[in-house]
């Protein structure tokens, strides 16, 4: 079920008219922004890791053969008011700027021991165990500076805040891990593949794979009441006088405001540009991380 006449709810992508439709409550957007065709912009914009579960699910489900991808340019990460692009490979951790000559040295140590680390071979742990051994101890041994610590965690881990550091290594290690596999899996600049039109095709997607295997999909309904059976499991939704029966329902948060608690808030901006940002190689699409630290917040 969904409010809207779009498909994806709250994770929508909108086209240029129902931008500002949306945010600015008419639908004439100025004319030198070009066709409302020409956009797609997503209303909770995420990326997805090229080797991550998401991508196993799309494939798994054959659901691609809806969806059109496309490999991100390059992530780069906000450092002392410059943008930087963040090393992809060994090679390009030696040139960045983002290092000294011997700390690169020494993060490259760091680097090979998360690549040859294997949960199951206590060989490759080198007499720690990472699942009592926190972040920062791990990051000690390496002697590595805050500096570095900062774009590891926060651009290549993607830790949103420092809470990381106190916590077992494992998972560091492991979105480090996953950061790399991602990387080598399509060879670009960086980890990451976005739908071409926008998020709002994914559950686009899902619901013709749907409707194929007798599924149904309703756009447009903004007042819809979930049905319990006697023993309080979902059993139908009620829209307009209708009853439709099902055993499962998937919809947004709104529909059962019961059942939800609100535990956190994101504060997102749309900015359309008129430039490509400095610093960033020109690329058509990117990824630029905006540390704490570098921001004086309590999170990225």
């Amino acid at each position: 079920m969904d409010r809207n006449d779009y498909y994806g709810g709250e994770s929508t992508s909108l086209n240029l008219i129902q931008l500002w439709k949306k945010f600015r409550g008419n639908d004439k957007p100025p004319a030198h922004l070009g066709s409302s065709r020409d956009y797609n912009v997503d209303m909770v914009p995420k990326f997805m890791m090229a080797n991550g579960t998401l991508v196993r699910v799309l494939i798994h489900t054959d659901v691609t053969k809806y969806l059109y991808f496309k490999a991100v340019d390059g992530s780069y990460v906000f450092n002392k008011g410059k943008v930087h692009k963040v090393p992809a490979t060994d090679m390009e951790a030696l040139k960045s700027p983002l290092m000294g000559i011997f700390e690169k040295r020494r993060a490259r140590k760091f680097f090979i021991y998360v690549q040859d680390y294997d949960e199951k071979d206590p060989k490759t742990h080198e007499g720690m165990d990472l699942t009592r051994v926190s972040t920062r101890a791990l990051i000690a041994k390496y002697g590595l500076d805050d500096n570095t610590v900062d774009f590891i965690g926060h651009a290549l881990a993607l830790h949103r805040d420092d809470r990381y550091l106190d916590e077992p290594a494992l998972d560091t290690v492991k979105r480090m891990k996953l950061y790399a596999e991602s990387l080598a899996r399509f060879q670009g600049g960086s980890p990451y593949i976005y739908p071409l039109y926008g998020l709002g095709e994914l559950p686009q997607a899902f619901a013709r794979l749907s409707a194929v295997y007798g599924g149904t999909y309703m756009l447009n309904k903004p007042e819809c009441k979930v049905e319990y059976d006697d023993e309080g499991k979902v059993c139908g939704v009620t829209s307009e006088g209708e009853t439709a029966r099902c055993k499962k329902v998937v919809c947004d948060p709104s529909y059962l405001p019961n059942k939800v608690r609100k535990i956190g808030k994101v504060a997102r901006a749309i900015a359309i540009m008129s430039h490509p940002i400095p610093n960033t190689n020109d690329s058509h699409s990117v990824q630029i991380i905006l540390p704490q630290k570098q921001l004086g917040r309590k999170s990225d």
